[in-house]
């Protein structure tokens, strides 16, 4: 057996020790794949997880919404849970805070006493003595929203789990694919509306299905979150005494 003096010795185990030291990092950088242990969404281009994320949305069977959003003026705050036979939860706007609750096609909202007399406030508002009086008794009571008043294609909508879904999820702009990140301890890839990120961001769930669980809306219209998938939840009618009926119209109400 041949002996090395020590010097050589050291020189060769600094060598060896160097190119172990190699290997080790090239194995680890190959081992650290992030789509690793993912639905592999990750790997899509960001127009196919865009669409991967809409398509798995309209499938699911219920979701949780919450956040704020800018529509036509109005800055709304939904706390809403929604399947594909009706929905529940509330709304505030600038001035009111309203539930909703829709089984199939019969829809009903429950608010304060406040919300009902909110047109006394207006200039010239011919609000009597008896409209205050029967907004007194729709304190935190039913109302049944007929399908001829006007106010029933409003609120449905957001109630409607397709239409609330269509409607926010679109990005403005080509999609570009954002960088891997986290929603609410879930993995998950981002993308962005347009390559300056101006037309909105879109989460979705590196892990089980693609779901959208965060969204924020271009041009600061809102940031929504998405909870909750595929999480059932009862829907049932308000009891009977404590439902107002009006017919075919709703008394006076809040804008």
């Amino acid at each position: 057996m041949t002996a090395f003096p020590p010097a050589a010795r050291a020189r060769r185990a600094v060598f060896v020790g160097a190119v172990c030291a190699g290997l080790a990092a090239g194995m680890t950088g190959c081992a650290e794949d992030p789509d690793e242990g993912t639905n592999g969404v990750g790997r899509l281009t960001a127009a196919e997880i865009e669409n991967k994320a809409r398509t798995t949305a309209k499938a699911a069977r219920s979701v949780r919404l919450t956040g704020t959003f800018v529509s036509k003026g109005g800055t709304y705050k939904l706390n809403m849970r929604l399947k594909n036979t009706g929905g529940t939860g509330s709304v505030t706007t600038k001035d009111s805070t309203f539930e909703l609750l829709r089984v199939e096609d019969e829809l009903f909202m429950k608010a304060g006493a406040d919300f009902w007399r909110h047109d006394a406030t207006k200039p010239g508002a011919d609000f009597k003595k008896e409209d205050a009086e029967a907004a007194d008794k729709l304190e935190d009571r039913y109302v049944k929203v007929p399908k001829g008043d006007p106010a029933y294609e409003q609120f449905r909508g957001f109630t409607d789990k397709a239409v609330l879904l269509d409607g926010l999820l679109g990005l403005n702009g080509d999609p570009v694919k954002g960088d891997r990140e986290q929603v609410a301890g879930l993995r998950t890839i981002k993308v962005f509306g347009g390559a300056d990120g101006q037309g909105g961001a879109l989460d979705v769930s590196l892990e089980q299905k693609p779901y959208p669980l965060r969204l924020v809306r271009a041009g600061g219209a809102g940031i929504v979150q998405l909870t909750d998938w595929e999480k059932d939840f009862p829907l049932t009618r308000p009891p009977k005494d404590l439902t107002v009926d009006y017919g075919r119209k709703l008394p006076r109400t809040s804008d």
